[in-house]
């Protein structure tokens, strides 16, 4: 019986030094590599996913509508480590343009990244006021208004457009040139300096918390993975939060004092689903 009890007992020594082992594997890593990180964009309209031209939804007015574009700028991204720490992506490599309708957009990868393990990316939604004001020479890639930033950018306002919806309504008024009822809401603005200059440049973080799986907790960014924060953007937000949007009451807004109600609203928009190691 003796016998017995001393083997099961150097059994379960056993499994707990192996368990150590793989533990201490798993955890140990060289400080010095780099790795990257990708930021999967993956848009929604509720619980739904967002489907152009297709996808019937309705807003929190109990408005109907159809999705024509959505668009996004995401820059200055800071990913944060689980001790607190973070690592600021260099800014010249942190502007990139969301479009649904380009899914080759919709997966930022970051290069060069120090091994750690990261719960949180932050990021700006638009474009920062000194790259808004940058000579034009400096704006290349998605960045250039004739190029890839084409379409986001107001030449009469000198300014990028920072979130784009377009789509259709029954409740938005009949446009005789289109044969449709469509409602844009195109918002920008980076300040200036006075307080009467629209200033709609907003932050938002996403990090692993409640409703993440354990596992699933921190992107591990070794020499050889490549983990993805996977996160959701509900198109549905444009119309809900501090202010209720209504199509009807407000079918277009652009560079308006109206427009900073918008901003604020699609702010909350970015969830983290999960990460993938």
């Amino acid at each position: 019986m003796k016998k017995i009890t001393y083997n099961i007992l150097f059994l379960l020594s056993l499994v707990v030094l192996t368990f150590a082992a793989c533990k201490k594997e798993e955890e140990e890593f060289d400080s010095n590599d780099k790795g990257q990180v990708v930021l999967e964009f993956d848009n929604i309209v509720g619980g739904k996913d967002l489907q152009l031209n297709t996808g019937s939804y309705t807003n929190v007015s109990g408005e109907d509508f159809k999705v024509t574009t959505f668009n996004y700028y995401i820059s200055n991204i800071i990913l944060t480590k689980e001790d607190g720490s973070t690592y600021v992506v260099p800014q010249n490599e942190s502007y990139f343009l969301i479009k649904e309708a380009d899914a080759t957009t919709h997966e930022v990868t970051l290069s060069n990244v120090p091994a750690g393990n990261y719960t949180a990316a932050s990021f700006t939604i638009g474009v920062d006021s000194l790259k808004n004001t940058a000579d034009i020479a400096q704006r290349t890639g998605v960045l250039d208004p004739a190029a890839g930033g084409q379409g986001m950018y107001w030449k009469w306002n000198s300014g990028y457009i920072f979130m784009k919806l377009e789509g259709t309504s029954t409740v938005a008024p009949y446009d005789d040139a289109t044969k449709s009822n469509p409602f844009w809401y195109h918002i920008g603005g980076f300040g200036g300096m006075t307080s009467k200059t629209i200033n709609n440049i907003k932050k938002a973080t996403v990090k692993a918390g409640a409703g993440v799986e354990a596992e699933e907790a921190v992107a591990k960014v070794r020499k050889d993975t490549k983990p993805s924060f996977h996160i959701l953007v509900d198109a549905a937000k444009v119309f809900e939060g501090s202010t209720k949007l209504s199509i009807k009451a407000n079918p277009i807004e652009m560079f308006s004092p109206y427009s900073v109600n918008i901003a604020n609203n699609y702010q909350n928009m970015f969830s983290l689903d999960h990460i993938h190691n």
